[in-house]
């Protein structure tokens, strides 16, 4: 491939799926589970290993027990895999000022943004355990208003926040005036009217978005725009970030070509920032770990092999499952697993507006 310009790139086929599991280490599943089980998380999967079998897999010396959560009947993308060491080998980033490099945070829709906030803000103040609500912020992010607007003529928004804590960083958004199928689904019992998890934040230890340019040319992933500024003159930004005045941040995205969902957000602080990329090795609490699938294993772990990434060797992971791990030069670590059988719930290729008012 000579084509540099990350948008226009012929991709190769790799069959990879939109970002299926995020993974998050801790030495008290039963807590996570309760947690997320408000979200609308479910255990899917289950298994025990072994110190010597969890060194082999993960390179960490510690028994695990690991635990996947699917969001409703969601199982293309947007699980949640519980890594619960006996060991951990550290504390993880843990509550730490926003955008400190090495952060990860998990983004879901919500039907009810301001109940989510309410319940944050009570938690904080109560504040047996740190947590960090950002007031809801509304915009028209997609350009989705023309013409004039009043009454009968309503603003087509979405609303955001994010909520950072020492255990977990999330993203809630909640949508008004459209939908967008098959990104963002909300079970009807869900306690807290939650989706699976649409996409995926990661401020990352890196000099320029060339260091994650191998998502597209090794694991065949679309580059969604050429790298951008996003400051503090953005309302979005602004107030989920957290900017002061003056700061701004490099931005880039990433989607499958199979799947709308699942995507990746990567963001480069422009200016002094806490970095703790140390503290998000595998095996630390918090999130250490994404995942994938393909059909084509092989062929990726070649790929990723040619861009001298260091892959591990293909072997079974904790649920029999194909698979290897990487980490790159910006601190993020993947592990891909081989999948031939097609998801339950077929996920959507095409992005679609659609008014609802």
């Amino acid at each position: 491939m000579t084509n540099t310009n990350p948008v226009e790139q012929l991709l190769p086929d790799t069959g990879i799926s939109g970002l299926y599991e995020v993974m998050i280490g801790t030495s008290d599943a039963d807590y996570a589970k309760k947690y997320f089980a408000d979200f609308g998380f479910k255990e899917v999967d289950r298994a025990v290993i072994g110190v010597e079998e969890a060194l082999k897999i993960y390179g960490v010396e510690s028994k695990l027990r690991s635990y996947r959560l699917q969001n409703g009947t969601i199982d293309s993308h947007g699980l949640l895999r519980i890594l619960e060491w006996e060991s951990p080998i550290g504390e993880g980033i843990g509550y730490t000022p926003v955008e400190t490099i090495g952060s990860r945070i998990a983004v879901m829709m919500t039907y009810d943004i301001f109940r989510l906030f309410d319940i944050y803000q009570t938690a904080r103040e109560v504040g047996k355990k740190p947590w960090l609500p950002t007031e809801p912020v509304v915009d028209d992010l997609f350009g989705l208003n023309t013409g004039d607007r009043d009454f009968f003529k309503r603003p087509v928004l979405v609303r955001e926040n994010a909520v950072y804590g020492a255990f977990f960083n999330h993203i809630f958004f909640q949508r008004y005036g459209y939908k967008i199928p098959g990104y963002g689904t909300v079970d009807a019992g869900t306690k807290l009217k939650t989706s699976e998890f649409t996409h995926h934040d990661f401020i990352i230890d890196a000099v320029s978005m060339e260091q994650m340019s191998y998502l597209s040319t090794a694991l065949g992933l679309k580059a969604e725009e050429e790298p951008a500024i996003d400051g503090d003159w953005q309302k979005g930004p602004k107030q989920v970030f957290q900017m002061e005045p003056g700061f701004s941040h490099w931005y880039q995205g990433y989607v499958s070509p199979n799947n709308i969902c699942g995507k990746l957000k990567f963001f480069i602080p422009r200016g002094d920032k806490t970095n703790k990329s140390e503290q998000q090795r595998i095996g630390e609490k918090g999130i250490t770990l994404h995942s994938f699938y393909t059909s084509k294993l092989a062929m990726v772990h070649d790929l990723v092999r040619s861009h001298k990434l260091k892959p591990s060797k293909i072997q079974e992971n904790e649920f029999g499952e194909q698979s290897f791990l990487f980490s790159d030069t910006a601190g993020v670590s993947w592990q891909i697993i081989e999948r031939t059988k097609e998801p339950a719930n077929a996920p959507s290729t095409a992005l679609e507006f659609i008014l609802t008012d």
